[in-house]
């Protein structure tokens, strides 16, 4: 079965192109880096349309209001084989990566201990320059930098 998630991509072009990304929270990914990255996404609840999920996700994970827009689809991603992203991306010179409230889920860790903990979705989220985010992003989700670079380009 095919699951879709929706996110947001923020990007500014000055000084350089860059892009809001956030560090996936939890014990597996806390001492990571490389690869350890998401754009604000996740997966859509029934019925759900992908622009109001999206919005939704960005709201829970980042615990702030997404910027009012223009928004634009950029694309639908296959990010894994059972897994569709439907992005969307606005220009957002003004917004400030900082005073996120940040979601949170429970897991059992350590792995069998019958301890139920609380960890946060993303543990920062920070402007990246579009060539260094490549290295920071899950693999899954680079299309979204390409297709989001060629609107760029093509902007110019």
């Amino acid at each position: 079965m095919v699951t879709t998630s929706a996110g947001i991509l923020l990007y500014r072009t000055e000084p350089e192109h860059e892009v809001l990304i956030a560090h996936m929270g939890g014990p597996f990914w806390s001492r990571k880096d490389a690869g350890a990255w998401s754009i604000p996404k996740g997966e859509l609840d029934p019925q759900e349309q992908a622009y109001e999920g999206a919005l939704r996700e960005f709201r829970e994970e980042l615990g702030v209001e997404p910027p009012a827009g223009p928004y634009v689809e950029l694309g639908t991603f296959r990010v894994t084989s059972s897994k569709l992203l439907v992005v969307f991306a606005a220009e957002a010179p003004e917004f400030v990566a900082a005073g996120f409230s940040f979601g949170e889920f429970e897991l059992e860790w350590p792995p069998r201990s019958g301890r139920i903990q609380l960890f946060p979705e993303v543990d920062r989220a920070e402007w990246t320059p579009l060539d260094a985010a490549r290295e920071r992003l899950v693999k899954g989700q680079h299309p979204v930098l390409d297709a989001l670079a060629a609107r760029l380009d093509a902007a110019a």
